[in-house]
């Protein structure tokens, strides 16, 4: 007896899940490499300012 064949093409609602999570991770990602950059900026300013006296 023939072991039954999956169909070739996943079917339209697995990709278009597939598809969307992939979009949420990748707004995600976006989200967490703006936030990265704004910090590193952020410390980079800290570095570079001139160091004051405090008395």
């Amino acid at each position: 007896m023939k072991p039954k064949r999956r169909s070739a093409a996943p079917s339209s609602t697995v990709v278009a899940d597939a598809e969307k999570a992939l979009r949420e991770e990748n707004d995600r990602l976006r989200a967490e490499v703006a936030y990265l950059k704004k910090l590193q900026a952020l410390i980079r300013s800290k570095r570079s300012a001139a160091p004051t006296k405090r008395d």
